[in-house]
C-alpha cells in the first residue's frame, strides 16, 4: 500500500510538472502571437529582401573607388571619410568637411542599409544608391570634382582601374565612365546589409529581444512611431514634415532653420519636409536628424514623438524606446572595413 501511495505522488508530480511545461508554452505561444503578430504588420526582416546576384569583381571594384581619395580634387577625402565603415557608416560628425575643409549643410547619413531605402540625401533627389553615389563627387563642397570627365580622365591612367574596369565592364568601348564609376560604388553599397536581433526576432525568434526591448517594441507600435518608421528600413520610403505638432527648431535649438524640401521643388506646401531616416543602427549614427542637432539619442526620441505624434512620453516609454531601438544595431564583417590600399 505504501509503495502505491509513493507511486501515486510520483506520477500525480510528473503530471503536475508536464502542465506547468504545457501552462509555460501556451504563455510563450500567446507573447509570440500578440506582439510578434503586430511586429510582422509593420516591420520585415531583411531576409524578406531579395538578395541580388552581385557581381563579386565589380562589388571589389567599389570598394576600391569607396576608399580612393582621388575621387576627392585634392586627394584629402573619399566616400568613407563622411561615411566611414568603422563607425557603422557614419562620421558622427554634425556636418561633414569636404576635400577644402568646409562643411556641407546638412548631416551625413549611414551607409549602412542605404539601398534599402527608396531614394537618397534628405531631400530625396536621388532615386538610388547608384545615382546618390555621383552626387558628392561632383559637389563644389563635398569632393570638388569639377565634371565627370575631370573624374574620368583621372581614373584612365590609373593602372589597377584600367584594368577592372574592363574586365566588369566588357562591352564598352571605354569602361572608364562616371556612370560605370557609380554603378561600382552602388554595387559595394548593396553589400552593406548587417543582419540585427530584431531580424531574428521578425523571423521567429522570441528569444532574440529582452524583455525590455519587447516592452518598448511595443510602445513604438502603440504611439505611433510605426507611421512613418515600417518595413524592411523601418523608414526611408517617404517624406515627412518635421514638426507637424510645432515648429522643430523650437525643440531642436537648431542653428538654422532648413526649409527642407521646399528648397528643392520651390513649393512652400513643402517646407521643412525630409525623407523619413531609416532606424537602423540608430543608436551608433548620432548626432541625429538632418542638422545633427541633437546628440542624445533618448532627446530625440522624446523630440520626435512630441512634433510627430503628438504624444508626451514618459521617461520609462522613452527608456523602453531607446533600448528597443538598439536592438536593430548590426555590423559589417572587420574585412569589409579593412580599405583595399592598405597592405
Amino acid at each position: 500500500m505504501r509503495k502505491q501511495l509513493v507511486l501515486l505522488a510520483v506520477l500525480l508530480s510528473i503530471v503536475s510538472c508536464k502542465k506547468e511545461q504545457t501552462k509555460s508554452t501556451e504563455v510563450k505561444e500567446e507573447e509570440k502571437s500578440e506582439l510578434f503578430t503586430k511586429a510582422t504588420t509593420f516591420f520585415q526582416p531583411l531576409s524578406s529582401v531579395e538578395n541580388k546576384d552581385l557581381d563579386p569583381e565589380k562589388v571589389a571594384l567599389g570598394k576600391y573607388l569607396y576608399f580612393d581619395t582621388r575621387l576627392s580634387k585634392d586627394g584629402n577625402i573619399s566616400c568613407n571619410s563622411c561615411h566611414n565603415l568603422n563607425t557603422y557608416g557614419v562620421d558622427n560628425k554634425a556636418f561633414s568637411p569636404g576635400d577644402t575643409g568646409a562643411l556641407g549643410g546638412r548631416n551625413s547619413p549611414t551607409v549602412f542599409h542605404a539601398a534599402l531605402h527608396n531614394m537618397q540625401f534628405w531631400d530625396g533627389r536621388a532615386k538610388d544608391v547608384e545615382e546618390q553615389a555621383g552626387g558628392p563627387i561632383l559637389n563644389p563642397v563635398e569632393h570638388n570634382i569639377k565634371s565627370e570627365k575631370e573624374l574620368e580622365d583621372r581614373l584612365r591612367k590609373v593602372d589597377i582601374y584600367k584594368e577592372k574596369f574592363a574586365a566588369i565592364y566588357k562591352s564598352e568601348k571605354e569602361p572608364i565612365t562616371f556612370a560605370n564609376i557609380t554603378n561600382a560604388i552602388g554595387a559595394f553599397e548593396r553589400t552593406l546589409m548587417p543582419e540585427s536581433r530584431f531580424d531574428k526576432f521578425l523571423e521567429g525568434d522570441m528569444t532574440a529581444l529582452s524583455a525590455q526591448e519587447k516592452k518598448g517594441l511595443d510602445t513604438f507600435i502603440s504611439v505611433g512611431c510605426i507611421t512613418c518608421h515600417n518595413g524592411v528600413a523601418m523608414g526611408g520610403q517617404m517624406f515627412q514634415k518635421f514638426g507637424v505638432y510645432g515648429d522643430y527648431w523650437q525643440e531642436t535649438k537648431s542653428a538654422k532653420v532648413d526649409n527642407g524640401l521646399a528648397d528643392l521643388s520651390k513649393k512652400d506646401a513643402e517646407k521643412y519636409f525630409f525623407k523619413v531616416p531609416g532606424l537602423r543602427n540608430i543608436e551608433h549614427t548620432g548626432p541625429y536628424f538632418h542638422d545633427g542637432s541633437v546628440k542624445d539619442l533618448k532627446e530625440a526620441v522624446r523630440i520626435m514623438a512630441s512634433l510627430q505624434t503628438n504624444v508626451k512620453l514618459s521617461q520609462e516609454q522613452i527608456d523602453d524606446i531607446t533600448v528597443f531601438l538598439g536592438s536593430l544595431s548590426s555590423d559589417i564583417k572587420d574585412e569589409v572595413k579593412k580599405s583595399p590600399f592598405e597592405s
